[in-house]
């Protein structure tokens, strides 16, 4: 989709550019993690030994405290999911140097979630076949491409959700095994290691199981490139970062949305500024929802969650 500026009811097209390195477009997303991905920086070019012989491009810490590992290439190029599996397989194997890392970069007494590791890849551009063969593998990884105009602006776009589950076995043949062996890995532990929705609203009450379900519908209905993602205490709603995060109660829906509180109308009664106040999930302004007209009253928000981290 082509850029246009708008001047004096003219329409003007922006050409692209690109970044002179990769470093360039490093350092540039290191430096804005909490706006793109709403991450914390732990390390840039961290070393995985001798044996692997590898340096990680970006490690992070997400909002829900799971690792991150962001590579970047400025051209089309198969190398950037290969070593996106690699690090994937790698990172699972050593989960002390990876808390290491994040203990000395933000502080001794932050956790680390191990019950999803995210992987993004940031490209200009993905041959279908690589897109393919992620999906095929089920790996853990969520492709993004990125455009960069000459008047400064640069737009992200995830081209690629992470898959669930692989579509088919991989056939090895003709395949780098690097690839196939850290793509099966990666599927195992996603199946095995995530929670599911079904498991937050199994054995609650009818009507907080309908009320649950109509809120989701609500929710992923904005947009479909909103993603689903399952944790243990909550279920988190998220693009580039969490949108609203739902927790499940016998009684009641707890909704946390990614807004100021201060900057917002909020409904009297079913709402308050939790900014302050220790909770699971992400987002600073708290919706308890108990009833349908508390849904009608709380859709605004969501909404409004949704357009603030850039739906």
């Amino acid at each position: 989709m082509p850029l246009f500026s708008v001047t004096k009811d003219r329409l003007f097209p922006v050409a692209q550019t690109n970044f002179s390195t990769e470093k360039v477009m490093q350092r540039l997303i290191e430096g804005n993690l909490q706006t793109v991905f709403n991450c914390r920086f732990v390390a840039s070019e961290f070393p995985t030994g001798a044996q692997h012989a590898g340096r990680i491009d970006t490690l992070a810490l997400s909002e829900d405290k799971n690792p991150v590992i962001i590579e970047y290439k400025k051209v089309e190029s198969s190398d950037l999911i290969n070593q996106s599996l690699f690090y994937l397989s790698w990172i699972h194997d050593h989960r002390g140097d990876f808390e290491i890392a994040v203990q000395r970069a933000l502080g001794s007494k932050v956790e680390v979630d191990w019950s999803d590791v995210r992987v993004i890849c940031i490209a200009p551009n993905y041959r279908k076949y690589d897109l393919h063969a992620v999906r095929v593998m089920g790996a853990n990884i969520e492709l993004w491409a990125y455009r960069l105009f000459e008047n400064g602006c640069m737009h992200l776009e995830e081209v690629l959700q992470r898959s669930e589950t692989p579509i088919a076995e991989p056939v090895i043949g003709g395949k780098n095994p690097v690839m196939v062996a850290a793509g099966r890995k990666a599927a195992l532990s996603r199946m095995t290691g995530e929670y599911t929705f079904d498991q937050h609203i199994d054995g609650k009450p009818p009507e907080i199981r309908e009320m649950a379900l109509a809120i989701h519908d609500v929710v992923v209905g904005l947009d479909p490139a909103i993603e689903v993602a399952p944790k243990k205490f909550y279920v988190a709603y998220k693009t580039a970062q969490n949108i609203a995060c739902m927790e499940v109660r016998e009684k009641k829906i707890t909704l946390y949305l990614k807004l100021d509180p201060k900057r917002v109308t909020m409904p009297k009664g079913i709402s308050r500024d939790v900014s302050d106040i220790g909770h699971y999930g992400t987002g600073d302004l708290e919706v308890t929802i108990a009833s349908p007209q508390d849904l009608v009253l709380a859709r605004p928000l969501i909404e409004q969650a949704y357009r603030a981290v850039g739906g």
